[in-house]
């Protein structure tokens, strides 16, 4: 061996001990360092539907132990589907104008570049399982109404009459009772007079704020750096029949990037939307913000963007409440929202409920 040969092997026999070890999965290699996390709304650290554990907690568990990290999720969302107590999503879920509910629901897979979604879907308790059926079943990323209803029945899953609980009956007829009985209003009376009878309900503690756009994301990765995310929700309250917020539409309720992170939201739909905040928040991971600062930039935008009289307070300010949940690669968190609220977080300390990093100072409610 030449002395100049020996020089390389030693070289590269250096850089090698030195190199982290790599993890190679289904997914690109990746730092086996990462911390294992799952951040979801608050909601997701707050229902068990009679069980042990919250969503957070079952889906980090899932995760340790080495399930799919999709599967996890979304094992942890459907504690929060299942769940009549929770009445923004799934089962018991807030109606439509109409007394009905109907179910969005979206999922991603990182690492194998996999979507899912269904909207306005009706009869099935866990539309975040009919979404994954999408994403592994047919070619397709969105099934809606009907047709996404009969594709669940022929996946197998049980479709019923109603999914209304007396909890979410009884707060739609009261709602009926206080609304205007000529529903399609012109655009200006139709926002005030509903979304005023909504947050005057809220304030009576007939609803809770947080569910007059209620939804639950969740978002997970491993220790080998594998991300995947799941929204799933029963809409704005009271919606106008086939309404689609963002909760099924990828780039807006839910996005991911296995090389970058995830990250989805909850709140007024419309204006995630029409703002595309998902894949701007993780489009700004991409670039290297962190998940705080990325998501806080979405807002700002939002709140830029915001400028119909109608969706301003007396400050200027937007009047709705709009959450943001994000995650990277590198296992960083963070939740954020335009006024003060909670989400949820589980890792190896366990799983907690911290407050988010608001825009304005405040409750929704005292704006």
């Amino acid at each position: 061996m030449s002395r100049r040969d020996f020089v390389k092997v030693g070289v590269i026999t250096g850089v090698a001990a030195s190199t982290p070890k790599l993890a190679f999965g289904k997914g690109p290699a990746v730092i086996s360092a990462v911390k294992p996390a799952v951040i979801s709304s608050a909601n997701g650290n707050k229902f068990k539907n009679g069980g042990p554990v919250t969503a957070v907690a079952k889906a980090f568990s899932m995760i340790t132990g080495g399930a799919d990290v999709l599967d996890a999720v979304i094992a942890g969302v459907n504690i929060v589907e299942l769940d009549p107590l929770d009445d923004s999503v799934g089962y018991g879920g807030l109606p439509n104008a109409d007394g009905v509910v109907q179910l969005d629901s979206s999922c991603m897979h990182g690492p194998k570049k996999w979507a899912g979604a269904v909207a306005c879907l009706e009869g099935v308790r866990t539309p975040s399982l009919v979404a994954k059926a999408v994403m592994e079943m047919t070619d397709h990323h969105l099934l809606v109404g009907k047709g996404a209803q009969s594709f669940a029945h022929d996946m197998g899953f049980k479709i019923e009459d109603d999914l209304n609980t007396d909890n979410s009956r009884h707060k739609w007829l009261e709602w009926k009772r206080r609304m205007d009985p000529n529903h399609y209003l012109d655009p200006k009376k139709r926002e005030e007079v509903s979304y005023k009878v909504a947050m005057q309900m809220a304030r009576e503690g007939l609803l809770d704020p947080e569910h007059i756009f209620g939804t639950i994301n969740c978002d997970g990765v491993n220790s080998r750096g594998e991300i995947c995310g799941v929204t799933t929700t029963s809409g704005l309250a009271w919606k106008i029949s086939g309404r689609v917020g963002d909760s099924p539409v990828l780039g807006a309720g839910l996005y991911v990037d296995n090389e970058v992170g995830a990250a989805g939201s909850t709140g007024r739909g419309e204006a995630n939307l029409y703002n595309l905040s998902s894949f701007f928040i993780v489009e700004a991971m991409r670039r290297g913000a962190h998940p705080k600062d990325a998501a806080m930039e979405a807002l700002k935008r939002v709140k830029s963007n915001t400028v119909e009289k109608r969706l301003l307070n007396e400050k200027g300010n937007p009047n709705f409440g709009l959450n943001f949940y994000a995650l990277n690669a590198k296992g960083q968190y963070a939740g954020v929202s335009m006024y003060e609220s909670k989400f949820a977080v589980c890792t190896e300390n366990g799983a907690q409920t911290l407050a988010t990093e608001a825009l304005f100072e405040g409750k929704l409610l005292d704006q």
